[in-house]
This record gives C-alpha cells, sequence and structure tokens, in this order.
C-alpha cells in the first residue's frame, strides 16, 4: 500500500482513544512499520500481506510474538488483525552489525531463552524452518520468473545440497531464524528481539550461523560463540555444521533478495544491491567451509 493508505489504514484501526499522531520508522524491506501516538501513549504498527513467496503468514508471525512476548523476549501485542499489527512501545535502538560483534556474549542468553521457551507459549500450528527447503524453494520460484542470475541456480542448488550434507544431529528448538542486527533492539538495561515472519522450529545451529554471519564475526568470535552455547568441548564435525550453516544462511539471504526483486517494492530499498552485497558474503563463507573439507 501507498503511505497515504497506511496511514489510513491506522486511523481507522478501533484501538485508538482520540486523534493520533503517525510517524514512519525506516529500516522495513518487506513490511511498513509507524510509531503512533495515541493521548500521550507510543505504540508500534506494522503493516505488511502475507507473503508465500517468502513462506511469510501473518497469523503465524502474530502467534509467535504473542509466545515471544510470554517468553520474555519481544514487546507485547496490543491488537491484531489482516495485515496489521500493533505492539508495545519499547525505548530502543536497532542494533548494528558493530554492537552485536562487541556484545554477542549479551545476545545469546535470549537466543538460549527462544530456543527453550518459545514453544511454550506458542498456540496454533507449528511453523517450521529449514534453511535447505527454503533454498530450493526459491529456486524454483526464481526459475518460473526467469531471473536474472537463472544461470546460477543449478550451481546453488548443488553447493546447498553440500552444506546439507554437512550437517550433524541437534535437538530440535525453536528458532527466531532472521538475526539480522536491526531484528536485536538494545534498551537501557536489556535485548529484545523483534520481527517473527521465520520463527518456527528448526535447528539452533542456523540462528547461531545467522546471527555470526549477519554481523560479520571473525573466526575467534565464532569459535567463542559456538562455546557459550554448546560448551568448550566443540566437535569438528560441530564445527563443519556451523560453517556450512552460515554460508547456507547467507545463500538463503541473498535467494530472498533475488525473490524479492520480483515481487516486493519497499520504499527506499534497493534489493539488487541486497543481492549483490549477501551473494559477496555468502562466497567469502563458502570459501571457509570448503578450508574445512580440504
Amino acid at each position: 500500500m501507498s503511505d497515504t493508505a497506511n496511514r489510513a489504514a491506522i486511523r481507522r484501526l478501533p484501538i485508538w482513544s482520540g486523534p493520533i499522531e503517525i510517524a514512519p520508522l525506516s529500516g522495513g524491506l518487506s513490511n511498513a512499520n509507524f510509531v503512533v501516538e495515541d493521548a500521550g501513549r507510543r505504540r508500534v504498527v506494522r503493516l505488511g500481506a502475507d507473503l508465500p513467496f517468502h513462506h511469510v503468514f501473518r497469523d503465524r508471525e502474530t502467534a509467535v510474538a504473542r509466545a515471544a512476548h510470554a517468553a520474555g523476549l519481544s514487546p507485547a501485542v496490543l491488537h491484531a488483525e489482516p495485515g496489521i499489527t500493533v505492539f508495545e512501545f519499547v525505548e530502543c535502538t536497532a542494533c548494528t552489525a558493530a554492537d552485536v560483534a562487541a556484545n554477542w556474549a549479551e545476545i545469546v542468553p535470549l537466543i538460549r531463552r527462544c530456543h527453550g521457551e518459545v514453544a511454550r507459549h506458542l498456540v496454533g500450528p507449528a511453523p517450521i524452518f529449514w534453511v535447505f527447503h527454503v533454498i530450493r524453494d526459491y529456486a524454483a520460484t526464481l526459475s518460473a520468473a526467469g531471473h536474472r542470475l537463472v544461470r546460477e541456480l543449478p550451481r546453488y542448488l548443488a553447493v546447498s545440497d553440500l552444506l546439507e550434507a554437512a550437517q550433524v544431529p541437534l535437538p530440535i528448538v525453536f528458532g527466531h531464524h532472521d538475526l539480522l542486527p536491526a531484528n536485536i533492539l538494545r534498551g537501557a538495561d536489556r535485548y529484545w528481539l523483534v520481527d517473527w515472519e521465520y520463527g518456527g522450529f528448526g535447528t539452533p545451529l542456523f540462528d547461531l550461523a545467522n546471527l555470526a554471519g549477519n554481523a560479520g564475526f571473525g573466526r575467534d568470535a565464532e569459535i567463542a560463540l559456538l562455546g557459550a552455547y554448546f560448551g568448550d568441548d566443540l566437535d569438528p564435525a560441530l564445527l563443519k555444521a556451523f560453517d556450512a550453516m552460515k554460508a547456507a544462511s547467507l545463500l538463503r539471504e541473498a535467494m530472498w533478495s533475488m525473490v524479492s526483486e520480483i515481487h516486493l517494492d519497499a520504499p527506499g530499498a534497493d534489493y539488487v544491491a541486497y543481492t549483490a552485497e549477501n551473494l559477496a558474503r555468502f562466497e567469502r563463507a563458502l570459501g571457509q567451509f570448503e578450508e574445512t573439507i580440504r
């Protein structure tokens, strides 16, 4: 929807006590977000339709966001209807990659709590996230659309199969699966996790690899991250699986952007540039993984 239509939809919500003031929140690549002031109270309003090409369904996202709040990880959902969700406003700033790299030890407890507690509060169908399925489905979407990089798809699929084969058995947990720095908010005395579009059951290794890959961790930080989560006695097979998962995470992010080139048009978003950025990061991560199997 246009900005005018978004603002009109917000004003029509039945929850306001009187006249409201609406200000945009920047940064959304697939949603429109606003801060609304109503009688001296601020709320965050998120507008977004279902995105089946990205496996995003807003009713599931809302259910997961409610569970995440119950687990103490995310602001409260105050109102939800098709295409619009209203959240409690919390004083915070979105993290940068440098913030995450410097303060990851304070973020790991949130990831642990996500993995251990969100599912206890979830009501309704259980979402699942398996990055290798997502890559295969994205490839099918891109092939059908004749995307400009369609000739690269056979290689991406072959690499994905190799990365999937490197995975090791781990407990199934409930993960966030989109740990971009901007989805981690820093308040005065705590961190929050937001944007639960891809929340679902999966492997704990994805969130760890996703966090490290998106924030550009060096090798020492990656080892420390894995040690903080799994313990210091790290199996070489686990390290190999982590390197593979990091490459898969970055390939998925690049293919997310390729699909978005076709289907999305968020104001200010440069999907072609985002594709190029993440493909470059994927190739570096793939090179690191290939070093481990030589």
